[in-house]
């Protein structure tokens, strides 16, 4: 078995583990009081949505992104919801079916296996890309269906620049994450996200906060010009 089917592996067994209570406990990641709710806010906002777009949310785990969108899109637009654990997938669905969307479809699917719509107008991904181990295969895949004017926003978590290994591991630790703890650090993905965002996005973007352990990342469809539809 490969290092990513082992990671694969343990990614569906803890989220079948955290689903039921997800939606709560979601509330205390990374750290209790941490705005995850208004970060997640910033990142929709990011994708510049009209009223008719199509957009795919890459490890939607429970929908917590959802409402956010469909605030934007209306029920005109569309929503895909991508997620690798059936548990988290059946509470989107419950969701999906308490708020009567009709336009929201879920996919169970690894994501770097995921086959993109064409032309599609939004991919977001929020706290869940790092913890993929060919995130960089997600975002040229996604780069690659984009819609000219189309954008890519990833929100996630970062070990800030020039934290001492040793310090890494006991914030990480405290924190909790779904990766081995080891292997997260050693692989840096925040940074194979930044160089796959640069290679295959126009006019990509990075903004880093909260001391930097957070990072946005952004930017529109290969051949969008400066006046890219998110402006």
């Amino acid at each position: 078995m490969s290092d990513a089917d082992r990671t694969r592996d343990r990614l569906i067994e803890t989220y079948r583990k955290k689903a039921k209570h997800y939606d709560f406990t979601s509330r205390l990641y990374p750290t209790p009081g941490y705005p995850q709710r208004s970060q997640r806010l910033r990142a929709v906002r990011a994708l510049g949505l009209h009223a008719g777009d199509t957009v795919v949310d890459i490890a939607c785990g429970t929908g917590l992104n959802f409402r956010l969108i469909e605030e934007t899109i209306g029920p005109g637009g569309r929503v895909v919801g991508v997620d690798l654990t059936d548990a988290m997938l059946a509470r989107a669905g419950d969701r999906v079916e308490a708020h009567g969307w009709s336009n929201v479809s879920l996919v169970q699917a690894d994501a770097a296996e995921f086959a993109f719509p064409a032309e599609v107008d939004a991919i977001l991904s929020t706290y869940a890309l790092t913890q993929v181990p060919e995130c960089g295969k997600v975002v040229a895949h996604g780069a690659a269906a984009l819609a000219v004017g189309g954008r890519w926003v990833v929100l996630d978590l970062k070990i800030p620049d020039g934290t001492p290994d040793w310090l890494s591991r006991l914030g990480v630790a405290a924190v909790g994450t779904s990766a081995s703890l080891d292997e997260w650090i050693m692989r840096r993905p925040w940074e194979t996200i930044r160089a796959a965002m640069q290679e295959g996005l126009a006019d990509p973007s990075w903004t880093e906060f909260c001391f930097g352990t957070a990072f946005l990342a952004a930017g529109s469809g290969p051949g969008t010009n400066a006046d890219h539809r998110g402006s």
